[in-house]
């Protein structure tokens, strides 16, 4: 698939997305214009910012989630990353991004955006810059194992209910969204 069509699922996603509330529909309307402006929105090289795709895994209960030690944050986060050049759509990029980073197969997705969050951050382009992350649920499957990737130092399954102490609220909002949902 090409840039330009995971863009065009960027965009399809944050028209039909009811965000769940007035701050998060906020955060939809200034996304939407980003990527409407931008031909490369989807593209890492994209300087002023660019759409990542992250999950919030659960266990096969729900009351557990699965998040991976950060090497260059130093704390615990969900899983997710870039979009690739060969990623279908968003949904593809977090699909692809989850299961690289879990190592678990079979993760059952929910094929509609939870949330939104922007951060600033140094990636790879080595400037500063911002990830317009669009965030999705996913369910491991009954006796899901890790595997710790290149990409993580750790990975940890935390009761949804009580996160590492240093989380961020951003992260215990997504938690909470995805807890809130129905397993697929």
């Amino acid at each position: 698939m090409s840039a330009a069509s995971l863009r065009d699922s960027v965009i399809d996603m944050l028209r039909e997305w009811p965000a769940p509330d007035p701050s998060q529909d906020s955060l939809r309307h200034a996304v939407l214009a980003f990527v409407l402006a931008r031909e490369d929105a989807c593209l890492r090289e994209c300087e002023p910012g660019h759409i990542t795709a992250s999950t919030v895994v659960l266990d096969d209960s729900g009351t557990r989630v699965l998040l991976t030690l950060h090497p260059r944050l130093g704390r615990w986060v969900q899983l997710g990353g870039h979009c690739e050049p060969g990623d279908e759509d968003i949904l593809a990029a977090a699909q692809r991004e989850a299961t690289e980073e879990s190592g678990i197969g079979g993760l059952r997705f929910e094929p509609k955006l939870v949330a939104l969050h922007v951060h600033p951050v140094t990636c790879s382009l080595g400037v500063p810059t911002r990830h317009l992350d669009m965030q999705f649920v996913a369910h491991a499957p009954t006796g899901a194992r890790i595997v710790v990737s290149d990409e993580s130092v750790d990975l940890g399954w935390w009761p949804a209910d009580d996160l590492p102490p240093d989380t961020d609220h951003a992260l215990a909002y997504l938690v909470s969204c995805a807890s809130r949902r129905e397993s697929p």
